[in-house]
């Protein structure tokens, strides 16, 4: 799809950018002009992908490496944008961890964990983006949730818990925000084509494609395209909204 560069002079920040969803939605951005920071926790590991979309879509993607979950690096991140962009535009908060796990044999690490990458490191960025973008007179926050923060699922009950968070914050934040002139919305992904997806195997895969209307998996490029829209002014009337991508699962 060509939509141009919708995205031209926008600065934005994207987390978990070295694989999946994450590396699209960079490349996406980059492609429609925008300067993107690009977060991983393993430093090095979009290096190359960084200095690659550069140069092939004349823009800037900056690598920059921490944990979402050490506060001070939060701030630290957020700050170095000020420094050298002085203003932000757009905030995915992308990254997250997944670990299924049946009722009675969760435990309290896993749950601490998966709260604190998917929803309190997303509260402390969503926080940390807004104040920027105050002083700039609006943003777009845009935060990852997933089909089963709205379903549920068997085996994910902490996962999902967390993906229901990201849904309730979402619709308090874009409310709170609105008055700033800062939209706040979340996309839903469904089964996307993804290797993590994939590692389930063909038996499991085939029978999660027979619950989706579309009958196929989703592509990281199209949950890029809806985190496109919703980054850009031609979704400048949509906050507070969960936009699912989903192929029409059967539920």
């Amino acid at each position: 799809m060509n939509i141009g560069k919708i995205l031209k002079g926008k600065v934005c920040f994207v987390t978990g950018t070295s694989k999946g969803l994450g590396k699209s939605i960079v490349e996406a951005f980059a492609k429609a002009g925008a300067i993107v920071y690009a977060n991983d926790i393993e430093i090095g590991s979009i290096d190359h992908f960084a200095k690659k979309l550069s140069e092939k879509y004349d823009t800037s993607v900056i690598p920059v490496y921490f944990d979402i979950t050490e506060s001070q690096k939060c701030k630290e991140a957020i700050i170095l944008v000020k420094k050298q962009q002085g203003k932000l535009d757009v905030l995915v908060n992308n990254a997250g961890v997944m670990k299924d796990a049946l009722i009675g044999t969760i435990n309290r690490p896993l749950i601490d964990r998966t709260f604190d990458v998917n929803v309190f490191a997303t509260m402390e960025l969503l926080q940390l983006g807004a104040k920027l973008m105050m002083q700039n007179n609006g943003g777009s926050i845009i935060n990852m949730s997933s089909i089963v923060g709205i379903t549920g699922n068997p085996g994910q009950t902490v996962y999902s818990a967390t993906k229901g968070a990201i849904i309730s914050l979402t619709k308090t934040a874009a409310k709170e925000l609105a008055p700033k002139n800062i939209r706040v919305n979340a996309i839903a992904p469904g089964m996307i084509d993804t290797d993590m997806m994939r590692s389930i195997g063909e038996k499991h895969l085939a029978l999660h494609i027979s619950n989706i209307s579309l009958k196929r998996l989703g592509k990281p490029e199209e949950i890029a395209n809806a985190c496109l829209f919703l980054a850009s002014d031609m979704s400048s009337y949509v906050t507070g909204h969960i936009l699912s991508v989903d192929g029409c699962v059967l539920v």
